[in-house]
């Protein structure tokens, strides 16, 4: 394998969690602590219900290791309400709202697209044409904000970097016409990786490698958002992302567990990570 291999979790903060995945006591503080150095990678989700503070950024960044990356879910704003169109301001305001504060551990941005959105080649093309490809092109679109990250929490917005380094994109769809072979290619173009989604069948199937990243969401494959995955399951997905990690056009795959409903996301992850050769050691027993 050549890619390097990042297998994390979606989202972190479940109370469901506590005592299952987090050792009975931990204080919430700390959760963050204990998950970063358990895996090297967590997807942000919050940032897709609500824009979030400039300093939560600034803590989540400075609350994990060197190595780790967060992928920042965009905007539902964007994605569900203005479905992709006439969002300058509000792509804007996205990556001021401390997105850009996480230097080094920025990892890939993550665009959902809802179900009842279908393709449209126009509508995408003008869409992937507004994404940054760099850090330092986020920052200049993130000057374009307007006062409502002052207004709301009270702080300055982030429209800076200290250094300009490629920023990545996923998309995640989730109707049917998005599964041609024009799509991908239109991914292809942008360099934008066309996320494998495993939703139990409940949402279209695409597996396509569009980018250096290949970007992998599992939320369940019997039940969405809720269903464990078997041994059979993890071995199927182990080799799939050692192919994709054998793939000398690939650099990194990320694998984000999102069956967080039984608490079923830490151990399925930890299990696909020790197959893969790539798990952390443990800071604490993961019982389950």
């Amino acid at each position: 394998m050549t890619a390097r291999i990042r297998i994390g979790l979606s989202g972190w903060s479940y109370p469901h969690w506590r005592s299952v995945f987090y050792p009975r006591g931990l204080a919430r503080r700390r959760e963050l602590e204990f998950a970063s150095r358990t895996f090297d990678a967590l997807e942000i989700n919050g940032s897709f219900y609500s824009l979030q503070r400039p300093s939560s950024y600034v803590r989540w960044r400075d609350a994990t290791p060197d190595d780790f990356v967060f992928a920042i879910k965009g905007s539902r704003y964007i994605t569900h309400m203005k479905k992709l169109t006439g969002v300058d301001v509000a792509l804007a305001n996205f990556l001021a709202s401390g997105v850009l504060g996480m230097g080094q551990k920025l990892g890939p941005l993550l665009w959902q697209l809802p179900p009842i959105l279908p393709y449209d080649r126009g509508r995408m093309t003008d869409f992937f044409h507004r994404l940054p490809a760099t850090t330092g092109q986020a920052a200049t679109i993130a000057t374009g904000c307007d006062d409502r990250l002052l207004q709301r929490f009270k702080e300055e917005p982030v429209t800076s970097v200290t250094h300009d380094v490629p920023l990545r994109h996923a998309v995640e769809v989730r109707h049917d016409s998005f599964a041609t072979g024009d799509f991908a290619q239109l991914c292809r173009e942008h360099r934008v990786a066309l996320v494998v989604a495993d939703t139990a069948g409940r949402f279209t199937w695409v597996d396509e490698v569009t980018s250096e990243l290949v970007y992998v969401r599992l939320h369940g494959d019997q039940e969405l958002y809720a269903s464990g995955y078997t041994d059979q399951g993890i071995a199927w997905w182990a080799d799939r992302v050692s192919g994709w990690a054998a793939d000398p056009a690939v650099s990194e795959v990320h694998v984000y567990f999102d069956n967080d409903g039984q608490a079923h996301a830490p151990y399925d992850a930890r299990r696909l990570a020790e197959r893969l050769g790539v798990a952390k050691p443990l800071p604490a027993p993961l019982p389950h």
